[in-house]
């Protein structure tokens, strides 16, 4: 079973007898097409499902951004992240055969979201677990453990991630956390890159620990290729990761960020 995805059902039943009505909406939203649907020039098809959260809460300029990389502690087992199509269905050799394609181009967004972060003024860093193979999600060096504790603490946590392609994936969007809290930065983001409903497959391990996920589009097309261009790799990220920070930024305009 992968870990990533695993849906924990007692706490799902938990959190659903304490947000009612509203909870039981976003569980079958998530299976449920929009009348609204977009293609991005360079990012491909947004997430298309019902949702219908909306990021209210006010974000302080001083909150603690922490920038996490998809599956960088689950490779070698199940939830290692898509190989990509050109990996899968074109025979493509992988970008370095020790990792997934999508944590590959996570891990350059990371770093790349923290620098332009800081350049931007956020109060912002980047975590790394330093271990490619944990097999307990709640080891203390996953990103769930050190994101949670983040999250705890008051501060904003995103794992970002590239979604698969083809049929099996949904496209840009931003998984909210499970809570009853989101705020301004959320609303951003999701303007920006999609919104996918707040149980999404029935609530996944970073969202329930208070983390949110932000796929940056499906690892296919044109999306994937200009990654793959060494001639255009540079610009893509750098225009992904300004969108992301201008994103963040936004969310907390009008609030005085401390530089």
């Amino acid at each position: 079973m992968n870990r990533r995805n695993c849906p924990h059902i007692n706490v799902f039943f938990l959190f659903l007898g304490a947000v009612g009505f509203f909870g039981i909406f976003s569980v079958l939203s998530a299976t449920e097409k929009s009348s609204f649907s977009y293609l991005d020039p360079l990012l491909g098809p947004r997430v298309d499902l019902k949702s219908d959260w909306i990021g209210r809460h006010k974000v302080p300029g001083s909150m603690h951004f922490l920038i996490m990389a998809g599956h960088a502690d689950s490779q070698g087992i199940s939830g290692a992240g898509t190989a990509g199509e050109a990996v899968a269905l074109q025979g493509k050799s992988p970008m370095d055969s020790s990792i997934s394609d999508e944590l590959y181009w996570n891990l350059l967004l990371r770093d790349a979201i923290v620098h332009i972060g800081k350049e931007r003024g956020l109060h912002i860093t980047g975590y790394e677990p330093g271990i490619r193979n944990v097999d307990d999600g709640n080891h203390p060096s996953t990103n769930w453990s050190v994101g949670a504790k983040h999250v705890k603490k008051g501060g904003y946590a995103l794992e970002i991630h590239f979604d698969s392609y083809g049929e099996y994936g949904f496209g840009s969007g931003l998984i909210p956390a499970i809570s009853l809290n989101l705020n301004a930065v959320d609303e951003s983001l999701a303007n920006s890159f999609g919104r996918y409903p707040i149980f999404f497959r029935g609530g996944l391990g970073a969202p329930k620990r208070g983390i949110r996920i932000l796929e940056i589009g499906k690892l296919e097309g044109k999306l994937e290729k200009s990654l793959r261009n060494k001639q255009s790799r540079n610009k893509v990220i750098e225009d992904v990761s300004n969108r992301i920070v201008d994103a963040i930024v936004l969310g907390i305009q009008g609030e005085k960020i401390p530089n």
